[in-house]
């Protein structure tokens, strides 16, 4: 008699995959994909039409070259005209002269925001890329439990999109602000040597221009502090937050009030970097749109966060149309790429004419054991 079978249970099929997960997958991907596509079209569209403006500008510059070096052949050349000819002519050419010179500055810091503006789309264009190659690879390394800190490739990412971004928002602040005076000084001064035989008027212009530089240099000075890290070593968090402090109150022309409650010892140097430079680009902002009459710095400790809190009393703006003007939005992206880097919760609450309130949340445990 054959031995009875072995009885084997079976075990139930693994649920098959719903298909709707695979279809709303796709659906992601085809989504990144047009969007990608999408933009690469409008990029090299947006190209072509900056070529062509700076086409434009630099043909404007080789006409007002060539104006110059007209002009100074007529000086060494004996004058073959009559000196009533000769007088109209050149001040035809001096009208066009200045005319173009107008227009080269103009031009040119409009190109220069659009240079600017195509390495954005650049970037945002990259950003598709690689989400579209993300899903589509299924690559989990990135993705991982919420509660644990972010992947290394990931956070690598997020600092090299910040970096990026802060390059492109100083390029741009460097292009806007000092660049710019210096083309207008340099304007101004070869308008003063044309007038420099009515001592009234050149002064009038010489006063003009040196509270250009004037107010350009506080710019520049503002722009080296941003920069200037050592701070935090030579006088430590609450001490780099005066000095930022003291030197918006001089460039806003009213007091800063400082509140420093928060123990600054409580975070690693990463994060006293970050809030450093949320503190100084709040303070740019106030100086360059509040017209505020009372600023406020204050650090904190409450329900388990440190707080940084910038006030102002100033003319405020609607936070929601803001963030859809690309450009001038460059100082809260700032702030708010800073703040993810370090897991902070970074927030803006502003209303027209009721002021501004910049937050910066950093949770407890930030300083590294």
């Amino acid at each position: 008699m054959d031995a009875p079978a072995e009885r084997v249970e079976a075990r139930p099929d693994p649920a098959p995959r719903d298909a709707r997960f695979d279809a709303l997958l796709a659906e992601a991907q085809a989504a990144l994909g047009y969007a990608a596509n999408t933009l690469r079209t409008t990029r090299a569209r947006f190209r072509e039409t900056y070529l062509e403006e700076l086409a434009r500008w630099e043909g404007l510059r080789d006409e007002l070259d060539e104006l110059d070096r007209r002009d100074r052949g007529d000086q060494s050349r004996p004058a073959a005209r009559s000196d009533a000819e000769a007088a109209a002519e050149a001040g035809a050419e001096d009208a066009r002269s200045r005319l173009i010179r107008r227009e080269v500055a103009t031009l040119g810091g409009a190109v220069g925001r659009e240079r600017s503006e195509l390495g954005r789309i650049d970037l945002a264009l990259k950003s598709l890329e690689n989400a579209w190659l993300f899903l589509e690879r299924g690559d989990a390394s990135l993705v991982g439990d919420a509660s644990r800190p972010a992947g290394a490739a990931d956070l690598q990412m997020r600092i090299v999109e910040a970096q990026e971004a802060e390059r492109s928002r100083l390029a741009q602040e460097v292009h806007d602000g000092p660049a710019q005076a210096l083309s207008n000084a340099i304007f101004q001064v070869e308008y003063i040597e044309r007038v420099v035989d009515d001592p009234r008027l050149a002064r009038t212009e010489l006063r003009y221009l040196r509270e250009l530089l004037r107010r350009e240099l506080g710019d520049v000075r503002a722009f080296i502090s941003q920069l200037r890290p050592p701070l935090l070593v030579e006088l430590g968090l609450d001490g780099a937050l005066r000095e930022a402090t003291d030197r918006a109150a001089d460039l806003i022309g009213v007091p800063v009030r400082v509140d420093l409650r928060a123990p600054a010892e409580d975070l690693d140097d990463a994060t006293q970097t970050v809030v450093l430079r949320v503190a100084q680009e709040a303070l740019q902002n106030v100086r360059k749109h509040a017209e505020a009459a009372h600023v406020e710095v204050a650090t904190a400790r409450g329900d388990g966060e440190w707080l940084l809190e910038v006030r102002d009393d100033g003319r405020g703006f609607d936070v929601g149309s803001v963030a859809l003007r690309g450009r001038r939005n460059f100082g809260l992206q700032f702030m708010r790429e800073r703040a993810e880097l370090i897991g902070a919760r970074f927030e803006v609450r502003s209303r027209p004419d009721g002021g501004t309130v910049v937050r910066l949340a950093i949770p407890a445990g930030a300083k590294e054991d």
